[in-house]
């Protein structure tokens, strides 16, 4: 493909400019890898009340 060439052509009806600016970055989002989001941090709530917490519900909301 040469530098002069087009990465896509509109065969059929005339876009807007806003029209053409939404393909182009639907084209750019779709053609990323995805990634996976980074998991969260529990709170110190969260983690109370999991089995094997030394500290228990009620000292989760002190601070530490």
């Amino acid at each position: 493909m040469s530098a002069e060439e087009p990465l896509f052509r509109v065969v059929r009806g005339v876009p807007t400019a806003e029209e053409l600016a939404a393909l182009v970055g639907a084209i750019i989002i779709r053609s990323r890898p995805a990634t996976a989001p980074a998991p969260a941090a529990a709170s110190a709530w969260a983690r109370s009340g999991r089995p094997g917490s030394s500290r228990g519900w009620r000292a989760a909301g002190l601070p530490r």
